[in-house]
């Protein structure tokens, strides 16, 4: 699952317009031209695509934590140059104020099940013994339980 799918889920799943999407960014004090959110949104095989980078999407993702649950102290969460489905998860985890029960329902919303257990270790240092890798279909069944949740 790419940068740029994850990006086209969450604007699906908020509902979001291009100006929407740009005011996200500007929580975070980021001035993104309309152009390039436009070419993010554009399918793999558009000659307008542009692949949207890991400090782009995070960037996006801590927008969204300033949108719903605003500054911490005035001061803005760091932005990560690299990001991975852990933290992606992580970060809709505290923009959305999702508990554990909460995202075990989402998934369940998706037909995809998932124990109490196996979500905790996608939050567990990478150095852990039970850290767990968030692959492509856990995080894509998430969103998709995401879009079931929030366009009813």
């Amino acid at each position: 699952m790419t940068n740029n799918d994850i990006f086209r889920k969450l604007r699906y799943i908020l509902n979001y317009s291009n100006t929407e999407m740009k005011a996200v960014f500007s929580n975070m004090e980021h001035d993104v031209p309309s152009d390039r959110i436009h070419a993010w949104l554009k399918k793999d095989d558009d000659f307008a695509y542009r692949e949207i980078t890991d400090h782009d999407l995070a960037l996006f993702l801590n927008g969204l934590i300033v949108a719903f649950r605003g500054k911490r102290d005035g001061v803005l969460p760091p932005t990560e140059k690299v990001l991975n489905h852990n933290l992606t998860l992580r970060k809709l985890k505290i923009a959305f104020s999702l508990q554990a029960e909460d995202m075990l329902a989402i998934w369940a919303l998706a037909k995809f099940r998932l124990s109490k257990h196996e979500l905790s270790a996608f939050f567990r240092k990478p150095n852990h013994r039970h850290y767990r890798e968030c692959k492509d279909q856990i995080l894509r069944n998430f969103l998709q339980g995401m879009a079931i949740k929030h366009r009813q």
